[in-house]
């Protein structure tokens, strides 16, 4: 029977945890995997963003305080997702057109779909509910 040794992430993350364990401390964001990040940008109550013609159409915003970022691929279509990485909990840094760029360790999605364009994240940001309301983009739940 084989047993392989703990890849290098184990090793960082158990390192990291037995030192905060030391200090009593617990819950560290960047040992974090995509099921403990999916929920961190989801907002649970209306959230309002701002005027909507701050998001260029065929581009995104970044709501980098608010977790958040926000597409128009067509005019008057707005697509908004979690901003938090779902590889290691990482906010996303900057946009630039319809992608959205973490480098903390170099991962991309698409702003339109929140799809995984390069690694090492696998799992896609999660869809947030977004309307314009008054000429004003609100994500998150209905009233």
């Amino acid at each position: 029977m084989s047993t392989r040794p703990p890849g290098r992430r184990t090793v960082l993350c158990g390192a990291a945890l037995t030192g905060a364990a030391g200090l009593g401390l617990t819950g560290l964001t960047a040992c974090a995997g995509p099921e403990d990040t999916r929920s961190q940008a989801i907002p649970t109550a209306p959230m309002d963003l701002g005027p909507a013609d701050a998001v260029p159409v065929g581009g995104s915003r970044l709501y980098r305080d608010r977790k958040l970022v926000v597409s128009q691929p067509t005019e008057g279509e707005f697509k908004a997702f979690g901003a938090v990485c779902t590889h290691a909990g990482c906010v996303l840094t900057s946009v630039k057109e319809l992608e959205g760029d973490c480098t903390c360790h170099g991962s991309r999605f698409d702003t339109t779909n929140g799809e995984v364009l390069a690694g090492p994240a696998n799992s896609p940001l999660p869809e947030v509910p977004i309307r314009v309301e008054g000429g004003r983009l609100v994500a998150g739940p209905g009233d």
